[in-house]
């Protein structure tokens, strides 16, 4: 087993590891970000180490970067998470290549499936049921309209090296074709530097059922039943389950053995998930994510096996600790995504600063999260900020549990999915277990969960100011060459303005950018003034200034916390200034254009 392992990634996942990483007498080694700096993930592990600035390319995904501090570190292997490097074939064999043990699947697994064309032609060889359409890359318009043609309408195009929404976009018609073909081919090439897409028949409502799957060294593959992840937006999973509220045993044992088969035909170890389309009792792959993934939490309530410490055990060349009959499913468990964002504004980022936190608890209740009042919420990073876990004894009894929970939750500063899952969880469609795609489409329906404006007031912390004479302890992180280490300074408290405030060398708070209020991600202000309603950059615009748009015309659109957001005109009329660029940011409220 390892001594040391560094664990390459933020937030809520890499305390998830770290956990584990203890529970086993194994150090553990945090890497972080510039804005990173005081993350509670950083403070949480042994050691931590700076990477680089806020940008992913610089400090998250840097990967010569993050072997130097493993090697520097004494770590033997590293464990990537999820999101960044963790689907990384390239990173597998720095890895390697370096002496350390990557935690995952080998790189010819991860290359495999993290080309869709390749993992679809893969499953129709062994036999693996797959949706109708392309096992070759489509490299134009006018080739993906005669496979439409053949295949039927609607039609998805999915980037080839796409997972997690990315590089997704779907055509109802041939009117559809050129901007769901461009839209999927430029989020690949944003977030997997793969343009290359694929089509294939779009199954209008089907159930998303994956299967979580364990494979080691010595010949051994499991799967721990399924999980049934249908609610989503963007394509994003916004709320897990398992087990399957529609799965019969004998389906579970089905897709089961067809997860198992897939593991075997890629030569798979590690913890991965094969994710399907259900559509009646048809059951088609969709595809394999070759990491341990977000909803891992519901399958472990339900099954009791820590997944994170298989892997562990299965990098360090164990056997898996159990066999398959050992396993059955017990109980209900529910996994809500807590995101700072805005489900009335069509689920906008809403970063921010926490200013009060304060997380649920009792009985069959968990919460994975990265965050403490205080704490920023960045536009560079995801916009999940904790995951609610919660099991009870069927899936009515774990319904009433997470709104329990979801009431007793407290994020006070920002906005975010609590509301929505509050009200999501308590209609009928729920209770019926339906995919409630007619609910997150419903944009009257999301007004609803509008929430008030929330003012500093009733908000402020009580003085830390100390009385006259006391001494106080304080702590510094303080960075030397690059490692970080936390001192504590114990004497008279530092001298105050009569007005309270900190000394005069202390930096200043920099003022928040002033915000409109505004109702939709249109976000229109007086006299057809669009104003941005997230902070982010500008992949594209698709006006000039003179032009004559209609109501809901694509005006520009917004990359913010890993999403794309399509800006649109909140009336028709003249573009008569143009307020971005693309390549270029923009700030909440800043002005995007004006129509007339």
């Amino acid at each position: 087993m390892f001594d040391k392992v560094l664990v390459a990634n933020r937030g809520e996942i890499a305390i998830r590891v770290m956990r584990t990483l203890e529970e086993l007498g194994i150090a553990s080694v945090a890497v972080y970000s510039e804005p990173d700096r005081d993350a509670p993930h950083v403070r949480r592990a042994d050691e931590a180490y700076l990477l680089g600035p806020g940008p992913a390319p610089e400090s998250y995904l840097n990967i010569p970067k993050i072997i130097e501090v493993a090697q520097r570190a004494g770590a033997q292997a590293i464990h990537p998470g999820y999101g960044f490097l963790a689907e990384n074939a390239s990173f597998a064999r720095a890895c390697a290549e370096a002496g350390i043990v990557f935690i995952g699947p080998p790189p010819e697994a991860i290359e495999a499936m993290g080309s869709k064309t390749r993992a679809r032609e893969l499953m129709k060889a062994a036999g693996v049921p797959i949706v109708p359409g392309t096992t070759d890359p489509v490299e134009s318009v006018e080739e993906a309209a005669e496979i439409a043609a053949e295949i039927g309408y609607p039609v998805a195009f999915k980037a080839a090296g796409g997972g997690g929404g990315k590089g997704f976009r779907v055509a109802e018609s041939e009117d559809d074709l050129e901007k769901a073909f461009e839209g999927a081919s430029r989020e690949g090439e944003k977030f997997f530097a793969d343009p290359t897409v694929y089509i294939e028949r779009y199954i209008p409502d089907p159930r998303h059922v994956e299967v979580q799957i364990l494979a080691d060294d010595h010949g051994n593959i499991v799967y721990l039943f399924e999980r049934d992840c249908s609610i989503q937006r963007r394509h994003q999973k916004l709320v897990e389950e398992a087990p399957g509220p529609l799965v019969t045993p004998e389906l579970r044992e089905r897709i089961g053995q067809i997860g198992v088969e897939a593991a075997r035909a890629v030569g798979y170890r590690s913890a991965g998930t094969v994710e399907g389309l259900l559509s009646g009792d048809q059951y088609y792959f969709l595809e394999m994510n070759t990491r341990v993934q977000v909803e891992h939490c519901v399958t472990e309530m339900v099954t009791g096996v820590d997944i994170v410490r298989e892997q562990i055990r299965i990098a360090a060349g164990e056997p898996i600790s159990f066999k398959q009959e050992d396993l059955e499913i017990r109980g209900h468990a529910i996994e809500c995504r807590i995101n700072a964002e805005s489900a009335a504004k069509n689920f906008a980022p809403a970063p921010g600063k926490i200013t009060h936190y304060r997380e649920p608890g009792g009985p069959g209740v968990r919460v994975d999260s990265g965050v403490e009042a205080g704490y920023e919420v960045l536009p560079l990073y995801d916009p999940m900020i904790a995951k609610l876990i919660v099991w009870d004894v069927d899936r009515e009894a774990a319904t009433r549990r997470m709104l329990r929970a979801l009431h007793e939750y407290e994020i006070g500063g920002i906005r975010t999915l609590i509301p929505f899952h509050k009200k999501l969880l308590a209609t009928e469609q729920w209770a019926r277990g339906e995919t409630c795609r007619d609910l997150l489409g419903d944009k009257k329906w999301l007004k609803t969960l509008e929430e008030p404006e929330r003012e500093a007031a009733g908000e402020t912390a009580p003085s830390d100011e100390p009385a006259e004479g006391e001494k106080v302890e304080r702590r510094y992180a303080v960075e030397v060459s690059g490692r970080r280490f936390d001192v504590r300074v114990i004497g008279p408290p530092p001298a105050f303005a009569s007005n309270g405030s900190a000394p005069a060398q202390a930096p200043a708070t920099r003022k928040p950018p002033q915000r409109r209020r505004s109702g939709s991600s249109s976000s229109d202000g007086a006299s057809g003034e669009l104003v941005s309603p997230i902070q982010g950059t500008v992949l594209k615009v698709a006006v000039q200034e003179g032009a004559e748009v209609e109501q809901g015309a694509l005006i520009c659109v917004i990359e913010a916390m890993k999403m794309e957001n399509e800006i649109t005109a909140p009336v028709a009329g003249k573009v008569v200034k143009l307020g971005v660029n693309e390549g270029g940011s923009v700030s909440i409220g800043e002005t995007i254009a004006v129509i007339q």
